[in-house]
């Protein structure tokens, strides 16, 4: 999780640059671009995932996130004008980052039992808090003297090494006398249909409240957003100075958090439950 989050978050930055090269006023586009990549890509994934099972699906998805990762990287290089290439960059990075986090949890869920999770999945989340530190630091501190296109290659290593993680993890079995991972992952597939998902979460009350919750989240995160776009692209030149801006961003943004969920969040919690 660690590689993975590092991965992304080396991205990031790189996105949120390529978003304004065509002027911060096209970004609504490149939102209704997503939304449309998502629509078209959610249900051939659900069809993906009701076939085969998720210890074939993760190696492959990453391996395929991957090759990709390194086309763009040969096209912006290889082309003159690479306008319509970084609007098509900050597309792709927004369904990398959906498909890659929730396929590796799910690959969790099915590895490890109950009482396993109850037991890692503390460490692994923390894991990937580390991860989403240690990416934009990366990107903070190379955009300039790297280069920022080159960083691409940092993503790529970053998520190969996570593929490696993955592999390693499908052949384990735990040291001394303990039982094994569960094998019921290696032929269990989810099943249902393409819209599976989407009968579920509207006979659902429960998933329709998360559901309104992430659409109000969205609406006011993407408003700041183009608020925070707007004044980089105002404040610096370069692109390789606005990848670093947005990388300090994202890094002081992680750090705050890191620290609420440590110092504030455990005595909220106690204390509302009172």
């Amino acid at each position: 999780f660690f590689f993975l989050l590092s991965s992304y978050y080396v991205l990031r930055p790189l996105r949120d640059e390529m978003g304004i090269q065509g002027g911060v006023r096209n970004l609504q586009w490149l939102f209704t671009a997503t939304l449309a990549a998502m629509l078209l890509v959610v249900p051939l994934f659900g069809a993906l995932v009701a076939r085969f099972p998720r210890r074939r699906i993760v190696p492959v998805a990453y391996r395929f996130f991957t090759v990709n990762i390194l086309i763009f990287f040969a096209l912006f290089h290889a082309l003159d004008d690479t306008v319509w290439v970084a609007r098509a960059f900050f597309v792709w990075v927004s369904v990398f980052n959906l498909f890659a986090v929730s396929v590796l949890w799910s690959l969790m869920a099915d590895l490890f039992s109950s009482d396993q999770g109850k037991r890692l999945f503390g460490f692994i989340a923390a894991g990937g808090s580390v991860g989403a530190l240690a990416g934009p630091a990366v990107t903070a501190t190379l955009a300039t003297g790297l280069g920022h296109v080159n960083l691409l290659l940092v993503s790529a290593l970053l998520l190969e090494a996570a593929l490696y993680c993955v592999h390693r993890l499908l052949r384990a079995r735990p040291s001394g006398g303990g039982a094994p991972l569960p094998e019921t992952a290696d032929g269990d597939v989810i099943g249902g249909g393409i819209v599976a998902g989407v009968t579920a979460t509207l006979r659902s009350p429960y998933l329709l409240g998360i559901v309104l919750y992430m659409l109000l989240y969205t609406t006011t995160s993407t408003f700041l957003y183009f608020l925070q776009a707007d004044i980089v692209a105002k404040a610096f030149a370069s692109a390789a100075e606005r990848t670093q801006m947005f990388a300090l961003i994202d890094l002081t943004v992680g750090v705050a958090t890191l620290a609420i969920q440590v110092l504030a969040t455990g005595r909220f919690m106690r204390r509302s439950a009172c």
